[in-house]
């Protein structure tokens, strides 16, 4: 005796189109899972070094202080290709179950205004990376400890390029299937 339910007759939903920047997404969100992972186990060092050993690590708290906004950029692809940008989608709902059509426009007006405030982020943030590089600039105290300002900044950049795409290359996907709300799969 089969208790299994079929799915397939019963029409089962199809599993949602892939994202086409999710492998490029999912290694950017592991390379910042690591890093939290390092900065923690630097913030434990140090405060084990400045209570017990009374010998703090110079700059780790400059460093994590700047590593903030890196990682945040580095993962925000991942978020945006599994549909896990913060929303509240009550409003969606109400608006999906009047009209479909207008729940379309709303979903991909919102992965458009997305994507261009994202490439206007890396606009605006271009020059500050460019003048960062050619200047040399570090932070730290000189003498003590330095580090090269531009690797963050680059990640800034390019996180937001990346975000940008992601929201661009995730609108013919949201326009079919609006309204399936829900866990992405």
């Amino acid at each position: 005796m089969h208790n299994e339910p079929d799915l397939a007759a019963e029409g089962a939903a199809a599993p949602a189109d892939r994202h086409p920047l999710e492998g490029i997404a999912r290694v950017l969100a592991a390379v910042g899972t690591v890093w939290i992972f390092l900065m923690m186990m630097m913030v434990v060092a140090d405060v084990v070094g400045r209570n017990f050993l009374d010998k703090p690590i110079t700059g780790v708290a400059e460093f994590a202080a700047r590593s903030v906004a890196s990682i945040v950029f580095l993962q925000l692809a991942a978020a945006i290709c599994s549909g896990r940008m913060t929303r509240s989608d009550f409003l969606l709902r109400l608006i999906g179950a009047r009209s479909l059509t207008a729940l379309r426009v709303l979903e991909v007006g919102n992965a458009l205004l997305g994507g261009l405030l994202f490439a206007a982020l890396a606009f605006i943030a271009w020059p500050e990376l460019t003048q960062a590089w050619t200047s040399n600039e570090f932070f730290g105290v000189q003498g003590v400890y330095t580090v090269p300002t531009w690797p963050f900044r680059a990640l800034i950049v390019g996180g937001s390029i990346v975000a940008a795409l992601a929201y661009l290359l995730q609108m013919p996907s949201v326009w079919r299937h609006a309204g399936e709300f829900g866990e992405p799969s």
